[in-house]
């Protein structure tokens, strides 16, 4: 039980490190918000039943309960997928989670504003920094494309980190006791019926849909993997570790995208990834040195603010 966190985090890493590719792969089939749209319309139906089976309480009740869902649906569901999914357009699925792993710094700036009691030391700043010049490091390769006629994707990939960070951070402000799967399941169809809107209101048709099977197994596992089993543990460690440590499985996750790109799509793992690679967990270490440390030896983990 002692390595229970651990072993979330590479599991969660992994949901959401692959799920990248699947997007990439499957935005040859959907519409890019119209697929975020499906994705969320299937996983929020399929965590509503979940919650129904497994809570006592499936349904929100009160105003800060539903603020809950509120917050979770507009900027960790619909505004992060559908920036991230018409980003993904523009640049590779390994090039997308970098952008994406800038999050713990972002989470981190939004704490300090929202949540005064989260804090870290020098050596955690330190540690920031690293793994900010771990992308760096990996996204050069990139440069030329991305001042060039990648500025716009990568832009829009920034703004879905950027809300996720301030979701992730905003979630603590609200005192509601409801179940985690409550939650992510009424998020799920909050966020869908927004990026549905979004969809409609860009001129995205379901007739360009192509309901193939390679289309249909990257869908069903965004819903499966990376949105119900992917979320269940996010928030989950999430009550446990906090906006600034749970954030950084986003410098975890290129490794992950990066790798199953190689695998399943045509994309390349250059000497600067696998340089970028070394920085970026060289950089977590650094954050997680306490943690990590509490965890192989068995003693109570520090407090949140112990980075």
């Amino acid at each position: 039980m002692r390595f229970r966190n651990a072993l979330l985090f590479v599991a969660l890493a992994v949901a959401w490190g692959s799920a990248f590719t699947a997007i990439k792969a499957g935005l040859d089939y959907f519409p890019p918000v119209l697929f975020a749209a499906f994705r969320y319309d299937l996983a929020g139906l399929l965590m509503l039943g979940y919650a129904v089976y497994t809570t006592d309480r499936w349904r929100p009740r009160t105003r800060p309960e539903w603020t809950l869902v509120g917050i979770g649906g507009l900027f960790m569901i619909a505004a992060y997928h559908a920036f991230l999914f018409v980003g993904e357009l523009g640049v590779t699925s390994a090039v997308a989670a970098i952008v994406v792993s800038l999050s713990p710094v972002l989470t981190t700036a939004f704490a300090r504003v929202f949540l005064p009691d989260e804090r870290l030391t020098a050596l955690g700043v330190v540690g920031l920094l690293v793994g900010f010049v771990g992308v760096a490091v990996l996204s050069n390769p990139e440069q030329g494309a991305i001042v060039t006629s990648r500025t716009v994707s990568l832009f829009l990939v920034f703004l879905a980190a950027t809300a996720f960070a301030l979701g992730s951070v905003l979630t603590r402000r609200v005192d509601a006791d409801l179940p985690i799967e409550t939650m992510e399941a009424w998020s799920m169809l909050l966020g869908a019926v927004i990026m549905h809107g979004a969809s409609a209101a860009i001129g995205e048709s379901f007739a360009a849909v192509r309901w193939e099977p390679r289309g249909l197994f990257a869908l069903g596992y965004l819903v499966v993997v990376a949105s119900a089993l992917g979320f269940l543990v996010y928030f989950d460690l999430l009550e446990r570790l906090g906006p600034i440590e749970i954030n950084l499985v986003s410098y975890a996750a290129p490794i992950v995208a990066a790798i199953t790109g190689v695998l399943f799509l045509p994309e390349e793992l250059t000497a600067a990834t696998v340089a970028g690679f070394a920085l970026i967990f060289a950089g977590f270490v650094l954050l997680k040195r306490d943690a990590i440390r509490a965890e192989l030896i068995g003693t109570e983990r520090p407090t949140k603010g112990d980075h």
